[in-house]
């Protein structure tokens, strides 16, 4: 469960590294996997990381505030079929006003609850699908 000051690693390709949680969207109490939350980008990736070395490569900087959708939750989750995941840390995505990804990749897993909360589009570009 993810509440306000939670520093969560951001797994897209959109420049930041970690982010800190904010806000929760639409909810009263802690997000879980799925959820939209508020956030301020806290530190920054290298710009020559990524493989082409431009400045122009990230697509945020650090301070900016930003929404995001949380992927994974170092919290136990009880699935339906009453299997339990715990992943091994806080992760997101961010994701602009309308809904869509910043960043065009995903470095690492996500759960697999954001196809019953329509986020196919960070499905698709996901590695897997825990």
């Amino acid at each position: 469960m993810i509440q306000l000051k939670t520093l969560l690693n951001c797994i897209d390709n959109s420049g930041a590294s970690v982010v800190e949680c904010v806000n929760v969207l639409k909810k009263k109490r802690a997000a879980t996997i799925g959820d939209r939350i508020v956030v301020v980008v806290q530190k920054q990736r290298a710009a020559g990381s990524e493989g082409s070395g431009t400045a122009l490569a990230n697509k945020v900087r650090r301070g900016d505030i930003r929404h995001a959708v949380i992927v994974r939750v170092k919290k136990e989750l009880q699935r339906v079929d009453g299997t339990v995941v715990r992943f091994g840390d806080n992760a997101c995505v961010l994701v602009n006003k309308s809904g869509d990804p910043i960043g065009t990749r995903m470095t690492g897993v996500v759960g697999q609850e954001l196809r019953d909360k329509q986020w196919s589009k960070i499905l698709s570009l996901a590695p897997v699908n825990v």
